[in-house]
């Protein structure tokens, strides 16, 4: 057994969180810079170029990245030789109400779907539990906005419906949308399980490495073949138009019932925050 002080994890959370509001990974930065090379329409490139200098000047300046600075989501992995002492989601959402307060980022969670009484430290936290064999804490950790959330979908399609119905599903969700989850987008899809399950992997599917591919390879050819069709849907760069509607398609995928088809479509902005810590 192997023991954690529960006051790590709290102060790597705030840490982290205040930081992923600040910075972008490094490769979307050099993804942002890739599009803007290929973009051949004049506004488009314009609005890579704006992306690009927004996320230069948050990163100097420590400023948040976009006003939304996002609802938490945390996937813990938790191994099964590891030992605490406490409430292992009290420490995190401590971490979350010590960043938004003491690093200024707006807080925007709400305590009840009809009170809606702000809770004034952006807690509590959307938590997902795993146990894992070893002795390592694990935490995929990430600041959602809600224009691309609010966007997102889920839809139980009929298992006839097949590859050519996820593939249709998902190019609609994203014509549909527009500029309003402010692309380039990645785009993480949830299919199989069920209703909840669905929705589960998809938002693990947009918090994968930008440059990973599905091991499975007709799960692959789908990401590409998503990819390619999305930017071939003209909504562009912040719903301006152009070739750089998302920057990633994502699909991960769970056994099912028979009689099902579930398909969740998981959209995230540009500014996609996300980190993993390993204690």
């Amino acid at each position: 057994m192997r023991e954690i002080d529960l006051s790590e994890v709290t102060e790597k959370i705030k840490e982290t969180l205040i930081r992923i509001n600040h910075e972008l990974d490094d490769s979307l930065v050099t993804a942002f810079n890739r599009a803007k090379d290929k973009e051949k329409d004049d506004l488009s490139r314009s609005i890579l170029d704006d992306i690009i200098q927004n996320q230069d000047i948050a990163r100097k300046g420590s400023a948040p990245l976009c006003q939304d600075t996002g609802m938490v989501v945390v996937f813990a992995e938790i191994g099964s030789d590891l030992f605490y002492e406490g409430n292992l989601d009290e420490a995190i959402n401590k971490g979350v109400s010590e960043a938004y307060t003491d690093g200024y980022l707006r807080k925007s969670v709400v305590n009840d779907p009809f009170d809606r009484i702000n809770t004034k430290d952006n807690t509590p936290a959307i938590i997902h539990h795993k146990i894992v064999d070893g002795s390592q804490l694990k935490l995929n950790l990430a600041s959602k906005g809600a224009g691309s959330e609010n966007m997102s979908k889920v839809v139980m399609l009929k298992p006839s419906d097949g590859i050519e119905g996820v593939k249709q599903l998902v190019l609609d969700t994203i014509f549909d949308a527009g500029g309003k989850p402010c692309p380039p987008l990645i785009v993480g899809v949830g299919i199989g399980g069920n209703l909840e399950k669905s929705a589960l992997i998809a938002k693990e599917a947009v918090l994968r490495d930008l440059d990973d591919e599905s091991d499975n390879e007709t799960i692959r050819a789908m990401e590409r073949d998503l990819y390619e069709a999305i930017n071939r849907l003209g909504v562009g760069p912040m719903g301006v138009g152009g070739e750089t509607t998302c920057l990633a398609v994502k699909i991960n995928t769970f056994p099912m019932h028979i009689a099902s088809l579930p398909v969740a479509i998981n959209i995230q902005c540009h500014s996609s925050r996300h980190e993993v810590i390993v204690l």
